[in-house]
């Protein structure tokens, strides 16, 4: 999954393809080099971020999904948590429908999920981007996210989304310490045990730096972001979101080889 943000502040690559144009080419860059969906996002949920509005996050991602589905046929997943930009986007073209708050942003949000039939990935998150990374605290945190995940599950379910729609996430960096996600690495084979396709997105993000210091800007963090996915495979996760898909790619190729 080849990540799209058409923001001013994400943590990584945040007003680099916030034009439209660039962040069209940037998608067939993306596509080119083997992403298999383009994750598109119009607000950002790093650490601190400030809340856009409805119309200017719509703004942002409808065109862009418009011009994907125009020239390509690669799935396309909508990064948001407000119903309306879900539904407009799948309108557009989207598939999936990637929600870092499992459908917790607003109470209307399982029942359009249900009414649009699109995959929905649930997501853990503690607390809201603007403070989740305020000393977070879990007394287990592997078996409150995966209670808490298979609650979503069934929120989602009582709403009328099918089964086989749903994805989990654990949420790397999503109000987690480094300790929180390593723990949470280490369980990817409970989560995938679980019966549902696990999306795992731990590119560039600050656990990578906590563990070397030296990569403080997220550009440097491939080599982490690499093991991390490299990580997930092993573990069974039906995909990972990344920045560096052609490196991403290769590296899952050449695994692949290997263990064969």
């Amino acid at each position: 999954m080849g990540i799209v943000n058409v923001t001013p502040d994400s943590f990584s690559d945040g007003g680099r393809f916030l034009g439209a144009d660039a962040a069209l080419t940037h998608a067939r860059r993306l596509i080119a080099e083997g992403a298999d969906i383009l994750d598109v996002g119009g607000e950002s949920t790093r650490p601190g971020a400030t809340p856009v509005t409805e119309s200017e996050e719509l703004a942002r991602v409808i065109p862009l999904i418009t011009a994907i589905r125009a020239e390509s046929a690669v799935p396309i997943s909508i990064d948001t948590f407000k119903p309306a930009v879900a539904r407009a986007a799948v309108a557009a073209g989207a598939t999936i429908w990637n929600d870092v708050t499992a459908l917790r942003g607003s109470p209307d949000a399982p029942d359009v999920a249900a009414e649009l039939g699109c995959e929905v990935v649930l997501m853990h998150m503690l607390g809201e981007p603007g403070t989740m990374q305020d000393a977070p605290r879990y007394d287990h945190v592997v078996a409150e996210v995966e209670t808490f995940l298979l609650q979503r599950v069934e929120v989602a379910l009582a709403a009328g989304v099918a089964r086989e729609k749903l994805w989990l996430d654990p949420g790397i960096g999503f109000g987690k310490t480094l300790e929180h996600n390593l723990a949470l690495l280490n369980a990817l084979p409970r989560l995938v045990a679980l019966g549902f396709p696990v999306l795992l997105g731990a590119s560039r993000k600050r656990f990578i730096a906590a563990l070397d210091p030296a990569a403080t800007d997220a550009d440097d963090r491939l080599g982490g972001s690499l093991a991390a996915a490299l990580h997930g495979a092993r573990a069974g996760v039906a995909a990972v979101r990344v920045h560096d898909v052609r490196e991403t790619v290769q590296a899952l190729k050449i695994a692949a080889a290997l263990s064969a």
